[in-house]
């Protein structure tokens, strides 16, 4: 229910954590204000899975269903306002190596998860050789990271305050040089980075997409790595270097493209595409959702997770914020 005075509030971080704060707090009947800096790649990747099975133990967070149902709905809300956000609940197929990696993913199925279980030659899109099952999601999908990021935003009416944010506390933020704005409230949503300049204990994690000419595969596969279709062309991608106690910009090593190229031409039997450009982000792992212990709430570490679980539990933090308030 909106609030009878307009409460104000910062957000720090323009990621998907801190737009979907921003989205469901102007719903709220919040005044809002985001403070981005805005070097942070995270969330502004070209083409992002929304895969509820994760990695490859196939482990399946409780709340990934209610999230993967929300960010859906976000979607279609957006687009019938108006804002562009290429995305496609096409489905998603997750190639197996093995029996037992077939009986892994299964014992951690949810039972209301929509699921099939399909062989190599069933597959509707061409496999490489090397796969005994492949799992068939038929909610999961991709969706373009940068426009729903901007769409949450840009919908909220929040003010975009440029900012790199080194202190905060319940009520005020205060910027790099020394300007500090205050409010009724403030949620960091920092990743990365933000954690990094704020000097932040955290776990830090680079990955690279590549993007190329056209989609390598006509449905998105992953195990390992994983190939989308795009706006434009397709992606190759993967979170593959090891974690970090800071944040590291820059590329990776060619070792590690040369790894991802192996990785892509390991799902598909057609994999022939040209690479157009590299991307690369760092995600920020470790959960921190709602009160902290200074009085400000929180919203930041979702690693991969951020598409799938960030709308979700900025709903939450909102709800929290909300509920003790006057």
């Amino acid at each position: 229910m909106p609030y009878p005075d307009p409460v104000k509030l910062l957000v720090i971080g323009g990621g998907i954590a801190g737009a979907s704060v921003a989205y469901f707090a102007a719903q709220a009947g919040l005044q809002v204000t985001v403070i981005d800096a805005a070097e942070g790649q995270a969330s502004r990747v070209p083409a992002a899975l929304l895969n509820p099975v994760r990695g490859q133990s196939g482990r399946v967070d409780p709340r990934a269903l209610e999230g993967l149902q929300l960010t859906w709905q976000l979607i279609e809300t957006l687009s019938r306002q108006g804002h562009a956000i290429p995305h496609a609940r096409s489905g998603l197929l997750r190639p197996l190596p093995d029996d037992r990696t077939r009986q892994k993913f299964e014992s951690g199925l949810p039972t209301d998860l929509p699921h099939h279980w399909l062989t190599p030659d069933t597959s509707p899109v061409p496999l490489a050789g090397g796969w005994a099952h492949v799992l068939h999601l038929p909610d999961a999908g991709w969706l373009d990271g940068g426009a729903l990021t901007d769409a949450l935003i840009k919908a909220s009416g929040a003010v975009r305050r440029p900012g790199r944010a080194r202190h905060w506390d319940a009520q005020t933020v205060t910027l790099e040089h020394g300007e500090r704005l205050q409010a009724d409230a403030v949620v960091w949503c920092g990743g990365s980075r933000g954690a990094d300049w704020a000097g932040l204990e955290a776990v830090h994690r680079a990955g690279s997409v590549l993007t190329l000419d056209r989609p390598a595969s006509a449905l998105p596969l992953s195990y390992g790595a994983y190939l989308i279709p795009a706006a434009r062309g397709g992606v190759l991608g993967a979170t593959f270097e090891a974690p970090s106690a800071r944040h590291h910009a820059g590329g990776p090593p060619l070792r590690s493209l040369q790894w991802l190229l192996q990785k892509g031409a390991a799902l598909t039997a057609d994999f022939s595409p040209t690479v157009t450009g590299l991307w690369t982000g760092v995600r920020l792992s470790g959960e921190r959702s709602g009160r902290q212990p200074g009085g400000w709430f929180a919203l930041s570490g979702l690693s991969s997770k951020g598409f799938l679980l960030g709308p979700l539990l900025a709903r939450r933090v909102v709800a929290s914020l909300a509920a003790e308030r006057p």
